[in-house]
C-alpha cells in the first residue's frame, strides 16, 4: 500500500481539534504513512514546525523527498513513551501547540502478511511494530504459561473465551512451535463456538497478543502523561484510538486531568497551583457515515480532544 493508498482517519476532525496556528510547533506522534502530517504541513507558514515520530523503520523510511526536504519537518524514528526525551532534545518542553496521537495498527502494516499483524493473509507471526527489536508474537506465544496467555486475552482483547483458546493453544504448541498468522487463526477458531461468531474468531486473540508484543497501553500511558510537559498553554491533545481499552484510557485521562482536585472542589477560587491541567473539548468524535463508506477503517475510531491550561 503507498501513501496515495493510505486514507487518514477523521481527518478533518483532527484539524479541527489541533487549533492550527501557521506558525506553531506540532507533534505527530504515530506519524504511519504520514496523511496527517501532510495536511498539517499545508496549514503551517514558513514559521511552523512539525515533529513526527514512529516506532516502525519503514513508515521512517516511507518519506517522499519532498517532505524529507521540508525545512519545517523532522522524522524521527522512535516511541511515543519517548516523548519527554525526543522534545527535550529539541528543546520542545512546554512549547509545543499541538500533539496528535493515532493509536493501533497503521493500513500498511495491516496489508503486508510478511508483518503478522492479520490472519487474512498467512504470514510469519511476528506483530511487532519495530521488527528489529523485541520479542515478536511467535516467541511470546511459545513461552507464556497457559495462565498468562489467558489473562492476556482476556484483559487486552476482552474474548470471552479467554480459557478455551489458551488451552487450545498450548495443546497445539505441544507439537511444535506455532509460527503463522494462518495456524493461530486456525487453532483459535477450532476453540471457538460457531454460535459465537459475530466477527473473525481470531480477532481478539490477534488484538491482545499485538497488544501485549508492542506493550501499546504502557506506550500510551507514558505520551499522556508527557502531554501535560509537553503542551503550551492553549495546546491541544488530540487522541484517536480503536478499541474500548485504549479509549477507556484517554478518556480517564482527560477526564482526571480536566478535573479540580478533591479538596478543592466547589470552592469561589481555586489556587493557581492547584488549578487541572486540561480543559476537555467536546465529546469524543466518531465518523460519518460517507468516512466509513469511503474509509471502513474509521468505523471503530474514536477521537478525544483536550486543552492544555
Amino acid at each position: 500500500m503507498n501513501n496515495k493508498e493510505h486514507v487518514p482517519v477523521l481527518l478533518g476532525a483532527v484539524l479541527e481539534g489541533l487549533n492550527l496556528q501557521p506558525d506553531g510547533c506540532y507533534v505527530d506522534g504515530t506519524f504511519g504513512r504520514g496523511g496527517h502530517s501532510r495536511a498539517i504541513l499545508q496549514r503551517l507558514s514558513a514559521g511552523g514546525r512539525l515533529l513526527a515520530i514512529d516506532r516502525d523503520p519503514q513508515a521512517v523510511s516511507s518519506i517522499d523527498a519532498a517532505l524529507r526536504s521540508d525545512p519545517r519537518f523532522e522524522i524521527v524514528k522512535g516511541e511515543i513513551a519517548q516523548l519527554d526525551t525526543l522534545a527535550a532534545e529539541r528543546g520542545l518542553g512546554g512549547k509545543v501547540d499541538g500533539l496528535l496521537l493515532d493509536l493501533g495498527v497503521s493500513s500498511p502494516q495491516l496489508a503486508d502478511p510478511e508483518r503478522g499483524f492479520s490472519f487474512q493473509a498467512d504470514g510469519p507471526l511476528d506483530m511487532r511494530m519495530d521488527p528489529t527489536r523485541g520479542a515478536g508474537a511467535a516467541e511470546w506465544l511459545a513461552n507464556v504459561d497457559e495462565r498468562g496467555l489467558r489473562k492476556v486475552l482476556a484483559q487486552f482483547g476482552e474474548e470471552r473465551h479467554a480459557k478455551r483458546i489458551a488451552a487450545a493453544i498450548v495443546a497445539a504448541r505441544r507439537s511444535g512451535p506455532i509460527r503463522r498468522t494462518g495456524e493461530l487463526a486456525d487453532i483459535v477458531a477450532g476453540a471457538v463456538p460457531r454460535t459465537a461468531r459475530r466477527i473473525h474468531p481470531a480477532t481478539k486473540t490477534f488484538q491482545a497478543i499485538r497488544i501485549v508484543v508492542n506493550r501499546e497501553l504502557e506506550q500510551l500511558d507514558a505520551a499522556l502523561a508527557a502531554s501535560v510537559r509537553l503542551l503550551r498553554a492553549g495546546g491541544r491533545l488530540c487522541v484517536i484510538s480503536f478499541h474500548s481499552l485504549e479509549d477507556r484510557l484517554v478518556k480517564r485521562f482527560m477526564r482526571d486531568r480536566s478535573r479540580v482536585a478533591e479538596p478543592f472542589r466547589g470552592l469561589p477560587e481555586v489556587p493557581p497551583g492547584q488549578q487541572p491541567p486540561f480543559r476537555l473539548i467536546g465529546r469524543a468524535i466518531r465518523a460519518s457515515e460517507a468516512e466509513i463508506e469511503s474509509n471502513p477503517r474509521a468505523r471503530s475510531a474514536r477521537l478525544r480532544i483536550a486543552e492544555r491550561m
